[in-house]
């Protein structure tokens, strides 16, 4: 999958052979281009495309309200325990006070 996939490498032949030369004379000869027919495009295989079904979209939106609707509870439980702990502490602080003074 994250293997580079190269071209095959290029079979053409020259036009023009090289032919080696002992003159030093003259320059060697520029061989004509070759003409290189360019290999044909074939696109990657396509990757398989992810479909939405109705039931998958159900399936999320069930699970998306169900984790809301626990963590919603969670924190309320947890705001009315605090109060509850809140208004405890504030009860026996009076009466410890209270206690104190009386005697």
């Amino acid at each position: 999958m994250f293997t580079p996939k190269y071209p095959p490498p290029d079979t053409a032949t020259p036009a023009v052979p090289l032919q080696p030369t002992n003159d030093t004379t003259l320059p060697p000869a520029v061989p004509a281009p070759a003409t290189v027919t360019p290999a044909p495009y074939t696109p990657a295989p396509s990757r398989a495309t992810v479909q939405v079904t109705p039931a998958a979209v159900a399936t999320g939106t069930a699970a998306v309200l169900v984790v809301g609707t626990v963590l919603v509870s969670t924190l309320l439980a947890l705001a009315v325990t605090a109060a509850s702990v809140a208004l405890v502490a504030v009860v026996l602080r009076l009466l410890l006070k209270d206690l104190n003074h009386k005697h």
